[in-house]
């Protein structure tokens, strides 16, 4: 494995680069102070994003509220050689807005406007600041919804950048297959468009797709045309607990290899349903369960659940538990989506070190039981849950930050997950990204071969390497 597992890992690589007077100067005639700030707790707030790493903060915060202002900005950072890290919600949770080589930090969360909705196309055009939950906000009077639900109420553009998924990744797909064009500031400044509103093209290269998921390293995101589908006619939500967490994930493969349509599916154990049982005052049994969600007409859902149900069976699982109502639904899965808040809460002071993975759906289960056995010989205290429909699933090691043995321990069963996942031909990130946590992760998975041409793009496109430089790889 390339990624090094050693104290180096743990302190990512900074290198400040210069910001000249004249840059803030010039940002400063532009914008004025009700745009631009060097306030550091305004750069505090924007240089610390969900992972474990501490770096300084940029050098200033420009606010940007259109995609003239980011050009403008682009351009002068051009000019004058300096970093711009582009920011929206600040929920990522690999390092990705981390201002390891300096520079500023160009918020876009005022760019959250619905700029257009095309019902009868299924389209809805957004600025990147816009979050989800305000999207769909935004679009419900139409019947339609936004089906990507990453958890937190990321921004659009950061759900862009990162190719986020989440919940319902199992039945809608991810960012990948969900958005269909961008408009995009190139680091040299200038305004492109990639995509159109039609559903599918033969066009020249797929630029859609080279921008989503390049974490801000190729340009920044300043509009974004997605996907929408018909809100179902029927949705229920069950709960279904299992003796044990290899029943539950043999439910979930069965269930997939037959092909039902299952909209959601998550699993949670046991530890994790206890702590979510205190935060949100539920009353969960406290063994390891599937969260389900069943979308379609009032019939299909019924013959989706009584498959499930019957397979569940098969592997011991109890009878469904039903959320039918709305706000029986919502209660649900906003606890699912706390988990991490409620782990938390059962260690105060504790620290996260996240990090998820995805295996074929046939390696599921070996690849968690080998996780979990080898996280609970550690002695770390930890949580797991997954969108384990696709084979998607996330660990959590809750470190006390005044004993740093404890996160070399957990780095060191990071990096035994990811070896793991790679062997069984699955991925060291299946949607968290890889920002600076996973730098060496992808060259194993890639390949030196490979990694030389993403930096070969990274560097025809962004030669002066300004845009969120350190991430992914470095150059």
């Amino acid at each position: 494995m390339n990624a090094p597992n050693s104290i180096a890992h743990l302190l990512p690589e900074v290198h400040q680069r210069p910001v000249p007077a004249a840059f803030l100067e010039a940002l400063a005639a532009r914008f004025g102070p009700e745009q631009l700030s060097t306030a550091l707790a305004v750069r505090e707030q924007h240089g610390r994003d969900e992972s474990a790493f501490d770096v300084p903060p940029p050098a200033a915060v420009l606010f940007a509220q259109s995609t003239q202002d980011v050009a403008d900005t682009v351009r002068l950072a051009s000019e004058h050689e300096v970093p711009v890290i582009p920011y929206g919600a600040g929920s990522s949770l690999e390092g990705h807005l981390l201002a390891v080589q300096g520079g500023i930090s160009l918020d876009v969360s005022r760019m959250n406007q619905v700029l257009s909705i095309d019902a009868d196309d299924l389209t809805v055009t957004v600025q990147p600041g816009i979050s989800r939950k305000t999207l769909n906000e935004a679009v419900k009077h139409t019947g339609l919804f936004f089906p990507i639900d990453p958890g937190a109420d990321a921004s659009i553009g950061g759900m862009c950048s990162t190719r986020a998924s989440g919940t319902n990744a199992v039945r809608y797909g991810t960012m990948r297959e969900n958005v269909l064009a961008l408009q995009v500031v190139t680091p040299s400044g200038e305004v492109i468009r990639t995509g159109t509103r039609a559903k599918k093209s033969s066009a020249g290269y797929d630029l859609t797709r080279l921008y989503v998921g390049s974490e801000g390293t190729l340009g920044v995101i300043t509009e974004v045309t997605l996907r929408l589908y018909p809100l179902p006619e029927a949705i229920s939500a069950a709960i279904c607990s299992f003796p044990s967490v290899e029943a539950a994930v043999r439910t979930v493969i069965q269930t997939i290899q037959l092909g039902v349509p299952i909209a959601r599916v998550e699993l949670i154990d046991a530890q994790s349903v206890a702590c979510l049982n205190r935060y949100s005052k539920l009353t969960l049994r406290e063994e390891p369960l599937l969260l389900m969600e069943f979308h379609g007409t009032p019939a299909s859902v019924q013959e989706q659940a009584q498959t499930v149900q019957g397979i569940a069976h098969e592997f011991g699982g109890q009878d469904f538990e039903w959320a039918v109502t709305p706000e029986e639904r919502t209660r649900l899965w906003s606890a699912r989506h706390n988990a991490l808040f409620a782990a938390l809460q059962s260690r105060p002071g504790a620290r996260p070190i996240n990090t998820d993975t995805c295996v074929p759906i046939s390696r599921l289960a070996d690849c968690i039981l080998e996780t979990i056995a080898e996280v609970e010989a550690s002695g770390i205290p930890y949580f797991l849950v997954g969108h384990v429909g696709d084979g998607n699933f996330h660990v959590g090691f809750l470190i006390d930050p005044k004993v740093p043995q404890e996160r070399v321990i957990a780095e060191d069963l990071n990096h035994k997950l990811v070896a793991r996942t790679l062997r069984m031909g699955g991925t060291c990130s299946g949607e968290h990204g890889v920002g600076l946590h996973k730098m060496g992760f992808l060259l194993d998975e890639a390949g030196a071969g490979a990694v030389e041409v993403m930096r070969s793009i990274k560097r025809a496109l962004d030669p002066k390497n300004i845009m969120n430089p350190g991430k992914i790889f470095s150059m």
